[in-house]
């Protein structure tokens, strides 16, 4: 059955003060809210950009920085998704996504971790396990998180658990070709699983220093067949899709990618 849904993605940069990250939180969550999106999606560490000691800002899920992204989520009626830093229990953190709005309270750690391009994400953060699908305004939601991107299996298993949107927050590291590595993932994710894919990265900052990823822009979504419906460049800005799950209903009959693959043993 056909249901649509309204998405806009919310490309910032965030900084180093989780409070002052609350902030643009908030403003984008009301603007989407105003704009009749049912979900406003944030980049990966919206919480605190990377670069810096994110061990010292994690919090657990029921922390007050979770627990004010749920009011401002509550306040605004719109399911909010944002990137967070939870406590670990081998001294490193998890690289967290919070999914919460009317109805919902899920959150999903990050499973592949960005250990290339000279940055070891696992250094200081544990891997997840455990792929996520939810429910939101009648549409299976799906997720994952930038290096992700890289891995068709996951969002195949997303496919397979039934998501129609899959949902990437990111904070894409810079580099020679990445911009149009970014683009061509997100479209060939959205070939591979036959869902649309919504994925925001955080807006390229003025300046940065060293090898932390710290974003790309080029926020984007994807239909199934790989179509760009929509994409910012480089600087802040949001970016607001209507997306009618009926096409994936379409094209997993006249291209059925998920049921034809076959399983190799490693």
């Amino acid at each position: 059955m056909s249901s649509t849904i309204r998405i806009s993605l919310a490309q910032i940069t965030s900084g180093e003060h989780p409070t002052e990250n609350l902030e643009l939180v908030d403003t984008h969550a009301r603007a989407a809210a105003h704009a009749g999106s049912d979900i406003v999606v944030f980049p990966e560490a919206t919480m605190r950009c990377f670069g810096g000691p994110i061990r010292k800002i994690a919090e657990p899920l029921d922390g007050e920085w979770a627990n004010a992204v749920r009011s401002i989520a509550s306040d605004a009626g719109i399911t909010v998704v944002a990137g967070m830093f939870t406590p670990a229990p081998d001294d490193r953190v998890t690289n967290t996504l919070l999914v919460t709005g009317p109805g919902i309270d899920a959150s999903y750690d990050k499973i592949h971790l960005f250990d290339a391009f000279g940055f070891a994400e696992s250094d200081t953060v544990a891997p997840g396990s455990d792929p996520l699908v939810v429910d939101i305004a009648g549409v299976r939601v799906g997720f994952a998180t930038c290096y992700d991107i890289r891995f068709p299996s996951l969002f195949q298993k997303l496919g397979d658990l039934g998501a129609e949107v899959v949902v990437v927050p990111a904070s894409w590291g810079s580099g020679d070709g990445k911009v149009e590595q970014w683009t061509l993932l997100a479209r060939a994710r959205a070939l591979d699983s036959t869902t649309f894919i919504a994925a925001c990265d955080q807006a390229e900052p003025a300046a940065a220093e060293g090898n932390a990823p710290l974003g790309v822009g080029h926020s984007i979504v994807c239909s199934p067949t790989g179509e760009i419906l929509g994409q910012l460049d480089a600087t802040p800005g949001m970016l607001t899709i209507d997306i009618d799950t009926g096409l994936v209903d379409a094209v997993r009959r006249t291209l059925p990618v998920l049921k034809n693959r076959k399983h190799f043993d490693a």
